[in-house]
């Protein structure tokens, strides 16, 4: 697949899935009463996490792979049946466990163990498609599936119960499920099952579910806990305004999770690094422009977005806007050094992730929600600084050394290095999750 068509449908896939989990959220609302939603928005929180963990521990690392030969399509199909595999034994449990409990969130969470293999196995086949060179398949997926799970809920009566929303949802995955199973078997087949380096102690899965861990639960703690000790206008506004850049979101997710099977056709870590520092150059632009969009915005088009908390939130698009111009840079810092070296990633998302939690503790200190805004920008700033700074060293230690040729680019013709295999790491090759709150 070219390389500018492999770009519009990554973009074009991570954009459905965005509008699908958006319009089922919406579909939700508008189908229960406002207790059920309530209900139905605590199981699909706790259905992000877990899918933020898959992909985290098996998505993640199964992108930094290089080539197309037998051992990247057998991490393929391996990646695959592990989660279709990890989601039975813990969704197993999760439903056995709840159908013994009282009262309704009981019940839906009983129902989402019951879906939870479907939904993540439907999620981590678009890992696989994308190491494989496939986002087209991937694409296709997602769009099935956004057209299933919207016709299955608009079919649903009003007051449906958030058990029933849980299974449309979940049961909705399964043609899509289907149809990556299928193109996935006829692209893997006959290649080995290779479950156990899944299971191995220097997996880098688990590096990576410890980054997302912290990220998330620093920025969702750090600005809960301001709610708690100032007010909950606090959560309101700041969340108002990262609402309204939901659509960076979207690009950062896609070149984390996504950009490095395109990245990796280049020839050179020297090529790769360049085009993710120009592509960090686009993205912080494209913020640029989306805040200054933001803030042409009429105040009843801001209301009409965001209520009565448009005022409040319209007074922090400065900071926000800077802030995803800063994580933009940081997104694309952590990219390239999951190229050059995927070990190097975890202390800074540690650090930088705390700082972050400082920052805007001493922001809301001197200046309020405005100082907060303020210090999650300069968290973001920091972080990126000191991404391209380790990007800098490593890329003047690696040339100063030949890059080694991995034994699964060498079968398949390619020169290219495998990632980890480098002079910089030892890993075997194995998308962070963008934190909108700390960068």
């Amino acid at each position: 697949m070219r390389a500018r068509a492999a770009i519009v449908c990554s973009v074009a896939d991570q954009g459905v899935a965005a509008l699908t989990n958006i319009l089922v959220l919406v579909a939700a609302a508008r189908l229960s009463t406002a207790a059920g939603f309530a209900r139905f928005s605590a199981v699909y929180l706790v259905f992000t996490v877990l899918l933020g963990v898959s992909g985290a521990f098996t998505g993640q690392p199964l992108v930094l792979r290089r080539g197309g030969g037998e051992d990247t399509r057998s991490a393929c199909r391996s990646a695959v049946c592990f989660t279709l595999l990890a989601a039975t034994a813990l969704g197993g449990p999760l439903a056995a466990v709840c159908v013994l409990l009282p009262g309704s969130t009981a019940r839906a969470l009983m129902t989402l163990g019951l879906v939870l293999p479907v939904v993540l196995g439907q999620d981590i086949a678009r890992y696989a498609f994308a190491t494989l060179h496939a986002q087209q398949l991937a694409l296709a997926a997602d769009t099935l599936r956004l057209v299933c799970v919207i016709g299955a809920l608009a079919v649903q009566p009003h007051g449906a119960p958030a058990a029933r929303l849980v299974a449309v949802w979940g049961l909705s995955a399964l043609p899509a499920l289907l149809l990556s199973v299928a193109a996935l078997h006829r692209r893997t087949t006959g290649t080995p099952m290779a479950l156990r380096p899944l299971l191995a102690k220097g997996h880098l899965g688990r590096r990576f579910v410890v980054e997302f861990g912290v990220g998330n639960a620093t920025s969702q703690l750090s600005v809960l806990g301001l709610g708690a000790v100032g007010t909950p206008l606090v959560v309101g506004a700041l969340r108002g305004a990262t609402t309204l850049f939901g659509p960076l979101n979207v690009l950062f997710t896609s070149a984390t999770g996504f950009g490095p099977p395109l990245l990796g056709r280049l020839a050179t870590d020297r090529l790769r690094v360049r085009a993710t520092a120009a592509l960090a150059a686009v993205l912080a632009l494209t913020a640029a422009a989306w805040a200054t969009v933001l803030a042409l915005l009429p105040g009843s088009a801001g209301r009409h977005l965001l209520g009565a908390t448009w005022p409040t939130a319209a007074a922090l698009l400065p900071a926000t806007g800077s802030q995803y111009a800063a994580m933009a840079a940081g997104t694309c810092g952590l990219l390239a050094l999951r190229l050059l070296d995927p070990r190097t990633t975890l202390s800074i998302q540690v650090v930088f992730s705390l700082a972050a939690v400082a920052f805007l503790a001493t922001g809301y200190a001197i200046g309020g929600v405005t100082g907060a805004a303020w210090g999650l920008c300069l968290g973001s700033v920091c972080k990126a600084v000191a991404t391209w700074t380790r990007v800098a060293r490593l890329s003047r230690a690696g040339s100063r050394a030949p890059e080694p040729v991995s034994a699964d680019a060498a079968r398949s013709g390619n020169s290219s290095p495998a990632p980890g295999t480098g002079p910089r790491s030892q890993a075997s090759p194995p998308p962070a999750t963008t934190d909108r709150a700390t960068g």
